[in-house]
């Protein structure tokens, strides 16, 4: 049996075969949203996803998921996480900015929705894929209700489904606000966003959701700096999950998602956004959910 503990260290040629995001896994063809600004990125495919990444920031921009329900499959958990050869070291925020603190590496891709396979070599493999810097972000360690919420969605999402069309499409990111806040040479996203594509009555639907961990401080930069220069951990929130229209992510996240705006399960509000709110701040039209059962799906 394959020791999952051990150092993968994947070179460029290791990563030759992978095809990474399928637009056409649903049978409609859904392709990786574009950003809205013309900013540098490099997209970075792997088995089942694919990272849209941006140099400037040393965070992805997007990733894109495809998910197959009913091939998923448990398999032991291993947290080697590993710089992605294609990309310079130093563009990617990697093992200085988790050392000494309690940041967790977030999973953008979450590894039990990237865990299938026609076989369990293929979801072993999948697994492995998830644990590179190019697909983390760092969040609160806390393990609160919000982000147990978060981690459900796409199996919410993909019971919901069930009875349609098992796929699920989705795509995910970091809010890459230029105000975030300074930490060990990058700035420290606070806030996260989702959109879950699938099939229903024959038709593409969708749904948005938004992940806020704001600190409640009035002088983030003050605070942030001050964690740095004490080796403390960034002063990070207690998690908030809320269903927001997809609309409103496209603002904030600067991506181009008109087609599944258009199919946004999740009624559109009177007015569209015009300024992004502040992190801490919550929108008109959002939904805070505190359970699952709170997600509108029609």
């Amino acid at each position: 049996m394959t020791d999952l503990s051990a150092p993968l260290s994947m070179s460029v040629q290791d990563l030759d075969d992978r095809t990474g995001f399928d637009p056409t896994f649903l049978g409609i063809d859904v392709p990786v949203p574009a950003l809205a600004a013309d900013l540098p990125t490099v997209l970075l495919p792997y088995l089942h996803y694919s990272v849209l990444f941006r140099p400037d920031r040393r965070f992805a921009a997007l990733t894109a998921l495809d998910m197959d329900g009913a091939l998923l499959t448990s398999i032991e958990r291993a947290d080697d996480w590993e710089l992605d050869p294609r990309i310079a070291a130093e563009l990617q925020a990697g093992p200085p900015v988790y050392s000494r603190n309690d940041l967790d590496r977030g999973h953008l891709v979450m590894r039990a929705s990237s865990t299938w396979g026609a076989t369990e070599e293929e979801a072993r493999r999948a697994s492995i894929d998830t644990f590179f810097f190019t697909n983390a972000a760092p969040q609160a360690a806390k393990f609160n209700q919000g982000k147990k919420l978060w981690l459900g969605l796409e199996e919410y999402v993909m019971d919901h489904a069930g009875d349609f069309d098992r796929k699920l499409i989705v795509f995910a990111g970091p809010v890459l606000d230029p105000a975030d806040p300074p930490y060990r040479g990058i700035q420290v996203p606070l806030r996260f966003w989702k959109v879950v594509a699938f099939v229903q009555d024959g038709a593409l639907a969708a749904t948005g959701y938004l992940l806020d961990q704001s600190p409640q401080l009035p002088d983030l930069t003050a605070a942030f700096a001050e964690a740095e220069a004490t080796g403390q951990p960034p002063p990070l929130g207690e998690y908030r999950t809320f269903q927001v229209p997809i609309a409103d992510i496209a603002t904030m996240a600067g991506l181009r998602l008109d087609q599944l705006i258009a199919v946004d399960r999740l009624p559109a509000p009177v007015a569209p956004m015009e300024t992004p709110p502040e992190p801490g701040q919550v929108a008109g039209g959002w939904v805070e959910l505190e359970t699952l059962d709170d997600v509108r799906l029609g």
